[in-house]
């Protein structure tokens, strides 16, 4: 703790620590509680992993903008209690909302009290992350020319198909082969894959203010009331199309099995999750939505299962470097589970289709 507490004091925080202990359970970054005395608000410490984000500055500035913007509508607005919606970043003894040793990289924010997270989605739960992330979107709809990529090419499928075809062409571990198949499905789809680089450069297409990381758990719910109170770890927010949140979500959670789920037959697209995801981002989206950006939100949900097969089937491919893994075969069991739920998503398209027309 005594290390923590001098990274603590290197931010301007009001009040007096009393511990830091862990809190959560992220993949990418650390993150502890830092709990103050009686009275005094207690906050998140984070420790940045600069190596997945590689511009902190550029990273930081991002969220800075994000954050003082949706605080700024949010104002506008007349709401209230808006410590609890909006994430409050500290400045460290140089003004800057990191601090680094040269090594490492920390951040603190404000930690938002009588707040939780939710795992589980279901069809209610779903309408109000789609509300959310839909007004998310909406809020920061005019500051898109003010961030930049945190991860580039993160959610590009050109450059990931690119990855895909140098893996074949490498085949370090000797599996193409055996792989076969689904390396014809995948081509047979790549061009309609890649429809949103095309209208992009088209000028068809904009790109927007995305969260890019759409899972249920990134919000933040009321205890209470079981509202969702603001959305968090930004660390992702950045200009893209607006069929990163929307896809990214529909993956994870209209997906009826696991990612890497060893029987395929289990897994099929929940459109339940769909209708009730699509008519809260509809709701909340619609006023700064383009007619081509509604009409190929289907596109979008089947563009994400293919985008994480390319990717599962590329590490594969490469020997297993990118994604942990828990047997030899796992990353060809994502593969086939991503493309058995894309295959599903294909088939609910014209339905998708009629109720996205009927939302309208």
């Amino acid at each position: 703790m005594n290390d923590l507490l001098s990274i603590t004091a290197h931010f301007r925080l009001p009040g007096e620590v009393r511990e830091i202990v862990p809190l959560g359970s992220g993949l990418i970054n650390d993150t502890y509680k830092v709990v103050t005395k009686s009275g005094q608000p207690d906050f998140v410490l984070q420790r940045i992993n600069h190596h997945v984000f590689q511009n902190v500055d550029l990273l930081q500035r991002n969220i800075e903008a994000v954050t003082a913007h949706i605080r700024q509508r949010l104002e506008e607005r007349g709401e209230n209690d808006l410590d609890r919606k909006t994430l409050h970043f500290w400045p460290a003894e140089d003004g800057k909302t990191y601090w680094t040793d040269g090594t490492t990289y920390w951040r603190v924010m404000t930690f938002i009290p009588n707040a939780v997270t939710r795992e589980a989605v279901n069809p209610e739960n779903a309408r109000l992350v789609g509300l959310a992330f839909g007004d998310f979107e909406a809020m920061l709809a005019d500051i898109t020319d003010r961030l930049g990529e945190t991860i580039p090419d993160f959610h590009n499928m050109e450059f990931r198909l690119k990855q895909l075809r140098e893996a074949v062409a490498d085949n370090k571990a000797g599996r193409v082969k055996e792989v076969s198949y689904y390396l014809d499905e995948i081509e047979r789809r790549a061009e309609e894959m890649c429809k949103a680089e095309r209208l992009y450069r088209e000028g068809k297409l904009p790109k927007r203010v995305c969260h890019c990381d759409t899972k249920v758990n990134n919000m933040m719910f009321d205890e209470a009331t079981d509202q969702v109170l603001c959305v968090i770890d930004l660390d992702t927010v950045m200009p893209s199309f607006i069929f990163s949140d929307y896809g990214d979500f529909l993956r994870s959670a209209a997906n009826t099995g696991a990612e890497d789920d060893r029987n395929p037959d289990n897994v099929n697209f929940n459109m339940d999750i769909f209708r009730a995801f699509t008519a809260g981002y509809i709701e909340a989206a619609r006023g700064f939505l383009l007619p081509i950006e509604i009409e190929n939100l289907p596109y979008a949900a089947a563009l994400f299962p293919y985008m994480q097969c390319v990717r599962f089937l590329a590490d594969y491919l490469n020997g297993d470097t990118y994604y942990k893994i828990q047997y030899p075969e796992h990353n060809l069991v994502r593969t086939k589970a991503q493309f058995k739920l894309l295959q599903s998503v294909e088939e609910h398209t014209p339905e998708m289709h009629a109720y996205i027309k009927s939302l309208l």
